[in-house]
């Protein structure tokens, strides 16, 4: 397979990926049968307004309904409003939807349902905080856990632990209307507690581990923050709490499926798929630099899979802020892929976030190939001291290398594809090196 090939195969591998996780697709065949009463539809996410599209064109009955999305993701409805707000740091935009979203389900009857439409980013698009919070201090936190390297777990227990909405507080204003989640998962391990913070399901962690993550990362929050979280005061409704109604959730896509989509391209192209996870979370220099061992062992010694082979995971890796680039963790993961692979002939690759959005650039990710660095060195481009300054979108956009989607309207978070068309050496045994 030569360069244009793989490359070529890469951009086909992300955009199945894509395709299999579109609202349109994945929506119609979870809805339920109409209630005796009212259904209602709210929803917060990147393919939220996309989803609710897909509900209005397949619902035979009435339905009325909010939905809050990213700006630029918004999409036509008749019956559903779509709201867009600010994202991955929130505004006063999404404070107000958020509020308006619990107005909307207030005094439902048990005849009622509640369809809840949430994906990723949800948990910026609803900062509604706890009584004594602002929105500059939800706006300092959401930015000072971007930047310390926490887990989208963790970031999410904070978040939820601070908010009037999040952790099962939307579900508990929904009582007693029956709720059901359709749910697009963004994250490892495809827990409900993490899609946009749970705001329609029961919490299982607490204030106290709220605090272990604040004091771990090191970050400051202001006084009124911690006296929710010291006091209890910020606890949110736990499994079994009598104020929930009864929920029921469904998965509608997730990064598993994306990553099942792409196999079949890679097969239809010739390429063995190896599936190393859906759930791999860690710094993405780290995890770049790892993933690099492994395609290494595979192009020199077809170990532990024989080439040509693609190498296909998903996740959601993180990244400790530095320098002043402009990310995102993507862009980082593949600069520092490039680093440790050293232009290895028959190396191809391919990283980027399934809703286009890597970082707070609208540049999905971008593509990696054996001669990326002789190439940016040509240019006067140091790949040691983009990485330094976390600056993998400055690095790949000055080669003409960034991959570009426009907003996807849907969100399986981060897809990484490692295309190995051949293997280059392998030393044997006897220490012989041989060509293959």
């Amino acid at each position: 397979m030569n360069p244009a090939d793989s490359r070529s195969v890469l951009r086909a591998m992300f955009d199945a990926a894509i395709a299999a996780a579109q609202p349109a697709l994945c929506v119609p065949r979870h809805l339920p049968p109409s209630p005796k009463g009212r259904l209602v539809v709210i929803g917060a996410g990147k393919a939220s307004a996309a989803m609710a599209r897909a509900v209005e064109d397949h619902w035979p009955g009435p339905l009325s309904g909010l939905v809050v999305t990213r700006y630029g993701h918004a999409v036509p409805c008749g019956r559903i409003e779509i709201v867009e707000a600010a994202h991955p740091v929130p505004d006063a935009a999404g404070e107000a939807a958020a509020r308006r979203m619990i107005e909307t389900v207030e005094g439902l009857t048990a005849d009622d349902l509640v369809l809840c439409l949430i994906s990723g980013g949800g948990s910026s698009l609803l900062p509604l905080a706890l009584p004594g919070l602002t929105l500059a201090d939800k706006q300092a936190l959401s930015r000072a856990l971007l930047a310390s390297g926490a887990t989208i777990s963790e970031m999410n227990c904070v978040r939820r632990h601070l908010s009037a909405i999040k952790g099962g507080r939307l579900a508990a204003a929904c009582h007693p209307a029956r709720v059901i989640n359709l749910l697009l998962s963004d994250v490892p391990g495809d827990d409900p507690i993490d899609i946009a913070s749970g705001p329609t399901v029961a919490d299982p962690t607490t204030c106290a581990d709220a605090l272990d993550i604040l004091r771990r990362y090191e970050i400051d929050v202001p006084v009124r923050a911690l006296t929710l979280l010291e006091t209890g005061e910020g606890e949110t409704p736990k499994p079994g709490d009598p104020r929930l109604p009864a929920i029921e959730t469904r998965f509608i896509a997730t990064p598993q499926m994306a990553l099942e989509a792409a196999a079949a391209v890679a097969r239809d192209a010739g390429l063995h798929p190896y599936i190393l996870g859906d759930a791999i979370e860690g710094e993405a220099r780290d995890v770049a630099t790892t993933m690099a061992g492994i395609a290494l062992q595979v192009a020199r010694r077809g170990q532990p899979v024989p080439a040509p082979c693609v190498l296909l995971s998903g996740g959601e890796t993180t990244v400790t802020v530095r320098g002043g680039g402009r990310g995102g963790r993507n862009v980082e993961f593949l600069l520092s892929l490039g680093i440790a692979l050293d232009g290895e002939p028959g190396i191809h690759a391919l990283a980027g976030d399934t809703d286009g959005v890597d970082g707070q650039e609208e540049i999905a990710g971008a593509v990696l190939a054996p001669d990326t660095l002789p190439r940016a060195w040509k240019q006067g481009l140091s790949p040691r001291a983009h990485l330094d300054r976390n600056d993998g979108h400055g690095f790949f956009e000055a080669l003409g290398d960034s991959v570009v989607t426009g907003p996807t309207l849907t969100n399986v978070n981060d897809f990484r594809a490692i295309v190995i068309t051949a293997g280059t050496s392998a030393v044997g045994t006897d220490g012989a090196t041989r060509r293959n």
